[in-house]
């Protein structure tokens, strides 16, 4: 049991043997700095229960604490917060417990428990990923692998856009200009290459929509009539009608883009189970608006487009299908869904890693998959979080202006080399242990800089911020890491034995902080936010070095004292390494 469980049993059958009152739950906070105490106890919810002062009723449940309960050693009261302090022998009995427990804090799925799906990345098939998808990648990720460790069952999988104006735009674009040009010839990663020509595209009908204007037509003229849009929405047309052709210049542009996009992931550290294509997808989609017309959940408008009523639940009208016959997003996101669970029937719940813009499409998309039945879909979660801006302002992709992913993680990797052959710190490294020290520096920074903040929020991001030593960053918190495993290098006694001592007040808060692991791993778990595990393994690491400023760790002369030192380090040194992990962020031996 945990100490707030444990002092949970005890104040309820405290307030049960002093006052006769039945307590449903406690609400602890950490104990401010300023008053001694190890954890608080809020007094004022229990006054709603039992007429009492905040001051009385406290002294009375901290005496009865403390003559009944092993662990609690004194306690006081300050204007309403029982503030207690914890003995020693649990904090220690606590930490014996656990400090051989490989994955401390992870727990196991259950037999027959129902399994989540995590959707993450879906990149349109039409140009590389950029900074935004890094944003992405890196929380479904981290999401994924957190609800992994707080003991459910995980499936990674992601949807890709493969289908669509925006693909057929690179396609005719590369038929124009491209003179047979391949990754091959040009030694552009096939994303990068299709991605040229998507630019290519915008810049042609750009050309053409001021050639129509220059000609007397408005501008909403121009862009419906100029021939190269036209183009583009006639291969959409045969592409959809099998155009043989056609097909075959998509399945190769198409393939192109996918090779390019699994160089990426590989250099990001994320994978997938399974991938989803929107060309299959959609069609499913499709029968299912038949499906709903003919039980009432759709109605169709005298032009042949079906559409669904959301009104009375505080939405609108929402299209499924044009008039046309062709499926709209919706249709394919409807259809996408239904199939995961066709391939995965232990699946009980989903996970959408999507930016905020479409937080509107996915309140529709749950309730329109709720309105046809379907049990699991009341347990579909939009992670939705905001945009990545850099200093230098937005991204546009139609212009070429984005930042691409690759050179993006190039640059991290470039600026680490940099601040460390400032910082000097690197004798005895061959050249290839500094690149890969380089890049885990690199991509520590990166990462971590990317999921400390809030998923919900929009962040900035700022490359040199990221890769500082000092502060909340990824490298900080990595070096205090290769601290630890310096340490343990040095140890050259047996850390297998169980040591009594008194606690120095540093050890204290720092086996405090590690006892929050568990209950931090299934907040975040609950919460879907990688935020909470990566500030928390700052607050870790401050602890630590707060502690290892403070007392003597191989130079201890008491021989128990020197012991438990260096058993504390090395499972403080594993815990940052399990979040981590959890984080998608390696640690390095030696830095």
């Amino acid at each position: 049991m945990t100490l707030q469980q444990i002092l949970t049993e005890k104040i309820q059958k405290a307030v049960q043997d002093l006052f006769d009152v039945t307590l449903d739950k406690v609400e602890f906070q950490a104990t401010r700095r300023e008053f001694e105490g190890d954890i608080t106890v809020v007094i004022f919810p229990l006054l709603k229960l039992i007429k009492s002062n905040p001051m009385e009723l406290g002294n009375k449940i901290g005496d009865y604490l403390v003559q009944n309960v092993a662990e609690v050693e004194r306690f006081n009261v300050v204007s309403g917060f029982l503030n207690l302090v914890i003995s020693d022998a649990y904090y220690l009995n606590f930490f014996n417990g656990i400090k051989s427990t490989e994955n401390f804090g992870f727990v196991m799925p259950k037999e027959g428990d129902k399994a989540v799906m995590v959707e993450y990345s879906s990149p349109n098939t039409n140009k590389p990923l950029h900074l935004g998808h890094v944003r992405n990648n890196l929380l479904g990720y981290s999401v994924a692998e957190i609800l992994k460790a707080s003991g459910k069952k995980v499936y990674k999988t992601q949807i890709i856009n493969d289908r669509g104006i925006h693909i057929c735009k690179s396609m005719l674009a590369w038929q124009k200009f491209g003179n047979g040009e391949t990754p091959a010839t040009s030694g552009l990663k096939g994303d990068k290459l299709v991605g040229k020509y998507y630019v290519e595209f915008d810049k042609a009908y750009k050309a053409q929509i001021n050639e129509l204007i220059a000609q007397g037509k408005s501008e909403d003229e121009a862009k419906k009539q100029a021939p190269v849009m036209l183009e583009a929405q006639e291969m959409l047309r045969q592409w959809e009608a099998g155009n043989e052709e056609v097909v075959a210049l998509w399945k190769t542009m198409n393939q192109w883009v996918y090779d390019g996009f699994s160089e990426t992931y590989k250099n990001l550290g994320v994978d997938f189970d399974s991938y989803y294509y929107e060309s299959n997808t959609y069609l499913l989609g499709k029968e299912v608006v038949q499906f709903g017309l003919e039980k009432g959940i759709f109605e169709k408008d005298p032009d042949g487009s079906v559409w669904i009523d959301l009104t009375a639940e505080g939405l609108d009208r929402k299209i499924v299908l044009r008039s046309d016959g062709t499926a709209v997003y919706m249709t394919q996101d409807i259809g996408t869904a239904i199939q995961r669970v066709k391939d995965n029937p232990d699946v009980g719940g989903m996970v959408y890693t999507v930016g905020n813009e479409q937080d509107y499409h996915f309140k529709v998309l749950f309730l329109i998959l709720k309105k046809l039945g379907f049990d699991w879909a009341e347990s579909l979660y939009h992670l939705s979080y905001g945009m990545v801006e850099l200093p230098s302002g937005k991204m546009k992709s139609r212009e070429g202006t984005v930042v691409d992913a690759d050179d993006l993680m190039e640059e991290m990797t470039a600026t680490a080399q940099s601040i460390s052959e400032e910082l000097g710190k690197l004798d005895g490294y061959t050249d290839a242990e500094k690149a890969e020290l380089y890049k885990v520096i690199g991509l520590g920074a990166l990462k971590y800089f990317m999921l400390k903040v809030d998923p919900k929020k929009n962040m900035m991001f700022n490359p040199e911020e990221s890769v500082d030593f000092a502060g909340n960053t990824g490298p900080f918190i990595q070096y205090t890491y290769a601290r630890i495993q310096s340490i343990l290098r040095k140890t050259d006694f047996d850390l297998s034995k169980d040591v009594t001592i008194d606690l120095h007040e540093k050890e204290k808060e720092l086996l405090k902080q590690v006892e929050l692991f568990p209950s931090v791993i299934q907040d975040a778990a609950k919460n879907h936010s990688p935020a909470l595990i990566a500030n928390y393994t700052y607050d870790l690491v401050k602890e630590y070095n707060s502690f290892y400023q403070s007392v003597s760790i191989l130079g201890e002369e008491d021989e128990n004292k020197k012991i438990f030192r260096v058993q504390l380090s090395k499972k403080v040194g594993e815990v940052i390494k399990s979040a981590f992990g959890l984080l998608g962020i390696a640690v390095p031996e030696r830095m």
